[in-house]
This record gives structure tokens, C-alpha cells and sequence, in this order.
């Protein structure tokens, strides 16, 4: 790595530090309910008109209940609208209704946080679709991740209690008071760097060569925001943020990439000020950082590194691996960017991961097969991590012959069993539809590259879907029934599997009275833990997936850098 790809590592890590401390002090807010009298003002006739009491705590099985029977609901709407496309307004270009099959698909995808899109945005939605099911659920998906994250902390934070938060107030002050007024500022700001806002009809314009160009138009600038923000990754455009219109230079560029990270690395310190000890979200937070940036100084130098075919051709490859990508932002930014979209459940990308060198697209796979955790996606990246130090400090307690404590609070069979169906359900669906995909002769008719990248492309989609991620690798033609069947089911498993062990965990919990701190309790703020949890990160989480690297880009690795 040169100069300049430190410099730009250092200055994006500070800013996300100082934007993340401040949104985890509102946050911690919002999780405790501390709000201006005319914010509750304004809240209250959403939650009259709900029949709810936000006061009200809920039991975790209701808490649980009140998410999915919402999601659910989400997934019906956008597959609706999907349907009728044709016969809505705001559709200029006149675009058909959706297949039944790739309508199943985004339904699901944008109702789990994941985003996955078989399909070309400016060529399959309208304006309307777009908006009202697409951007809508990107707030309200991640503001359902936050919900059960708040809901996890408080589990940690209360004593002897039966309810674990109210969902509706959980998700209506997740959208009012954080994800709205943030997506209009970084909205404002990308239009003022050139994303187009508009409910204009394609533009027909000619090139400089003469040639006659549609110019797709649409309110871009708005959706863009949420994207980034909610950890969503949803493209208004196929390109997504490699597209002029949603990414127009480099200070969006940054900007997306602080924006994808800014809640997550914020919900560290909402933790902390949660459980009444800010040091226990600074430990969370050096463990995420730690690892990404471990992980970062991987796929930088493997794109600079270029591709020894072509250097022993004669080609000059000291610019690297530009395959790909765009250059007006060059290697060291987009390598961050697919570390940073990977590492949280983003998914945007602002260069084709399919044309990465082996380890360069071996990073953002890894950092999904972590479970994205290394930030993560709002909400889930901070109850994932949690879900490790809670296995971390297990181990710890078999290791020193006593009964394990996280926070004061005794982690017990029930816990346990919990966290092993979180941390084994997304492994499973991968690994168990890659093998039914490289078996199945409607799998194996997707992939044009065969062999060890085709491997790879496969993984990388099932990994990406089950984790809740929606980046691919592009050379998989996944729009098929074959694959939004697939994917979709992928995409539910690997959002709710998790999702609902975690409340139960947050459940028994809250149930729990402190224990007072003795002379044996594992310090869970210290280097030691930090280095614990990494750990328990790399040899749980990925674990899991090794014989599938060595199958995929391992073996591409070393035939590429053998000449073969």
C-alpha cells in the first residue's frame, strides 16, 4: 500500500469515529426514550393511530411477533406493487409489471436489509416502485435492524425485567429521528454534487460520435441516501455507485463510504452508555476495527498488484488491477469501498467484484462469511458482534472452571443454545444452497466462467444473500427462477434465523439479576477481551467456510499466479 491509500484509510477511520461517537449519544437517547416534548408530540398520534403504548414494554415472544408480522406484511406490499407496475403512475418509460418470480425475490430482499437485485433498476422499476417499495423499506428494514439491537442492549442493561422495549416505538423513532433527517442532508449534499433528483422522462441525447443515447432519469439523490445509510445497497441503477448519477465523484464516494459505517460504528457507543460503561462499546469497537482494517491492507495491495498474465505479455500493470473499476476513483478507493460495503450488510458497489484479483475478491467474501460483523449493517452488526463476545466469554469460563458472565449477567445453557442456531443458521443456508446450486443443472446454467471462479460466483451469492449483503459477484446470471427462488428463501433464513434467537437471548437476559463483580469475572473492556473476540470471530465465524475458499479463490489464486 502507498501513501495515499494510508492516508485515505487514516482520514475515513477518523471520520467515523468522529461521527460515530455523537450518533451513539443520540441514539443512546432514542433507546431510552429521552426526547423533547415536541418530538413526543409528533410521535403521538402515529402510535394512537397503531392502538400502542410506547411505554409499554413488550415480552420478547411479542416483540418478535410484532417484527415479523410487519415484515411479512412489508413483503406483501412490495411484491404488489411490483405486480402492477404498469398500471401505476410515475412510470414514464412504461415499464411492464415483474416477473412473479424476480418480484418474489426483491420483495424479500429489500424487506431483509439485504437488496439483492437479479435485475437492472433503471430498465425493470418505475418511479413510484422505487420509491414506495424500494426506499421505503430501506428505512424501515434498518430501522427494524436497530429495533433488535436496542432490544439486545437492553436485555444486558435491565435486571429482573419481563419486556425488552416496545417494537413500534423502536421503529418509529429509529425512522423519524435518525434514518429521515440524516438521509436528507447526505441527499442535499449529492445533489449538490451532481445526483439527479427528478420525476423527468428518459432523455434522448446524442454523443460527441453522433450516436443517440436514452438517459434514464428518476429520483436518484433520495434513494441514494438511504442506501448508504440504512446499509441497504439497493441500486437506483445496474451500475450502482460505479453509475455518475448516484456517485458523481470522489467526495460522494467518501461520503457514501462514512455513510455506510457512521450508525453502525455509532450503536458501539450506544451500547456502552446503555449498559452504564461507555469502555464496553469502545472494546466492541476496536474489535470491529481491528479487523477491518486487517483486512483492508489485504485487498489494496491485491488489486495493486495487478494480474501477472498480463505483465508477462509485455502490458504495463504498475497502475494494478484497474479491470473494473472506475477511474475517477482509482484502486485505494474502490478497494475501501468493497471492504467497507462487504464488511457492513451494504452490498453498493462502486466496481464489478467479479473482475477483483483472487484475494481481492476473497476479502469481501470473508468479510461476509464473518457474519458482518466488522461494523456490520445497522443494528444487526452490533448484535452479531455481541452474539461472539457472548460465545467469547463461554469459552473464557470453560477455560478457567466457572459459570461465564457478560455484563453481570450469568450466560447459561439457554443462552448458549441461542447463540449456537444465530451463529450456525447463516453457514448452513450458504454452504447448503452452493451444493444444491453446483448440483443442480439450473444452478450450473447461470455460471459463465466455469471452474474455480464459477465456484466462486456461486458462493459469493449465497453468502451475500444469507448475510444480507445484495453485493455479487456479476458473471452469475442469478435472474432466473432457479435463483430468486433460491436466494429469496436465502435472504429470510439468514436475516430471521438470526434475528429470533437474538431477542430470545435479549429475553433471558433481561430476565436476570446482576451478579456483583468478583476477583475471577473476565474484564470485558480490556485488550485481552478485544483479542478474545477477535479470536472467537475468525475461528467460529469463518471457520465454517474454509474448504469452500480453498475451492474457490485459493485455487484461483495460485493458478493465476502459477500461469496457468
Amino acid at each position: 500500500m502507498g501513501a495515499s491509500a494510508w492516508g485515505l484509510l487514516a482520514l475515513f477511520l477518523a471520520l467515523v469515529l468522529a461521527a460515530g461517537w455523537p450518533l451513539g449519544r443520540w441514539m443512546a437517547a432514542l433507546l431510552e426514550g429521552r426526547l423533547p416534548r415536541w418530538m413526543q408530540r409528533v410521535e403521538a398520534p402515529l402510535y394512537r393511530l397503531a392502538g400502542t403504548d410506547p411505554q409499554r414494554s413488550m415480552r420478547w415472544t411479542h416483540y418478535a411477533y410484532a417484527l415479523l408480522a410487519f415484515n411479512a406484511l412489508g413483503a406483501l406490499v412490495v411484491y404488489a406493487l411490483q405486480r402492477l407496475q404498469l398500471w401505476l403512475p410515475l412510470n414514464p418509460a412504461g415499464l411492464a409489471a415483474v416477473s412473479p418470480d424476480s418480484s418474489f425475490n426483491t420483495a424479500l430482499s429489500f424487506v431483509t436489509n439485504t437488496n439483492w437485485q437479479g435485475y437492472g433498476g433503471e430498465s425493470t422499476m418505475g418511479y413510484l416502485v422505487q420509491m414506495l417499495a424500494l426506499a421505503a423499506q430501506n428505512f424501515l428494514s434498518a430501522a427494524t435492524g436497530i429495533a433488535v439491537a436496542f432490544a439486545l442492549i437492553r436485555g444486558f442493561a435491565q435486571r429482573s425485567a419481563s419486556g425488552v422495549g416496545n417494537f413500534w416505538a423502536d421503529l418509529v423513532r429509529s425512522t423519524l429521528w435518525l434514518l429521515l433527517p440524516l438521509s436528507i442532508v447526505v441527499a442535499l449534499f449529492h445533489v449538490s454534487q451532481g445526483s439527479i433528483q427528478n420525476f423527468s422522462a428518459y432523455q434522448e441525447v446524442h454523443s460527441l460520435a453522433g450516436a443517440t443515447q436514452t438517459l434514464p432519469m428518476g429520483p436518484v439523490a433520495s434513494q441514494e441516501a438511504i442506501k448508504m445509510l440504512g446499509t441497504n445497497g439497493g441500486g437506483f441503477f445496474n451500475a450502482n455507485s460505479a453509475h455518475p448519477f448516484e456517485n458523481p465523484n470522489a467526495w460522494t464516494n467518501l461520503v457514501q463510504m462514512l455513510a455506510i459505517f457512521a450508525i453502525p460504528a455509532g450503536l458501539c457507543f450506544t451500547f456502552g452508555r446503555g449498559v452504564g460503561d461507555i469502555r464496553q462499546g469502545w472494546a466492541v469497537f476496536a474489535a470491529m476495527a481491528i479487523l477491518f482494517v486487517a483486512l483492508v491492507v489485504v485487498v489494496m495491495p491485491a488489486e495493486q498488484a495487478g494480474n501477472p498474465h498480463l505483465a508477462a505479455l509485455g502490458v504495463d500493470m504498475s497502475g494494478g488491477n484497474m479491470e473494473g473499476k472506475e477511474a475517477r476513483f482509482g484502486i485505494p478507493a474502490s478497494g475501501l469501498f468493497a471492504a467497507v460495503t462487504t464488511a457492513a450488510s451494504c452490498g453498493a458497489v462502486n466496481g464489478m467484484h467479479d473482475s477483483f484479483t483472487p484475494l481481492g475478491g476473497m476479502v469481501p467474501l470473508v468479510l461476509m462469511q464473518l457474519g458482518e460483523v466488522v461494523f456490520g449493517g445497522v443494528g444487526s452488526g452490533l448484535y452479531g458482534m455481541l452474539i461472539f463476545a457472548i460465545l467469547a466469554v463461554f469459552i473464557a469460563g470453560l477455560m478457567i472452571g466457572r459459570t461465564p458472565e457478560y455484563l453481570g449477567k450469568k450466560i447459561e445453557a439457554y443462552e448458549m443454545k441461542l447463540t449456537s442456531v444465530a451463529i450456525l443458521v447463516t453457514p448452513i443456508v450458504v454452504l447448503v444452497g452452493t451444493a444444491i446450486a453446483v448440483v443442480a443443472g439450473a444452478g450450473k446454467a447461470g455460471v459463465a466462467n466455469p471452474g474455480a471462479h464459477g465456484f466462486t460466483e456461486i458462493l459469493y451469492a449465497f453468502t451475500s444473500a444469507a448475510n444480507n449483503n445484495g453485493s455479487a459477484f456479476a458473471g452469475l446470471s442469478a435472474n432466473t427462477p432457479f435463483y430468486n427462488t433460491m436466494l429469496g428463501l436465502a435472504v429470510w433464513l439468514g436475516r430471521f434465523g438470526v434475528i429470533v434467537p437474538v431477542l430470545g437471548i435479549a429475553g433471558a437476559l433481561a430476565a436476570k439479576k446482576r451478579v456483583p463483580v468478583t476477583a475471577g469475572t473476565l474484564p470485558t473492556h480490556g485488550p485481552l477481551f478485544v483479542l478474545l473476540v477477535i479470536g472467537t470471530v475468525l475461528l467460529v465465524g469463518l471457520l465454517n467456510y474454509v474448504p469452500a475458499l480453498a475451492l474457490g479463490p485459493a485455487v484461483e489464486h495460485f493458478m493465476l499466479w502459477s500461469a496457468q
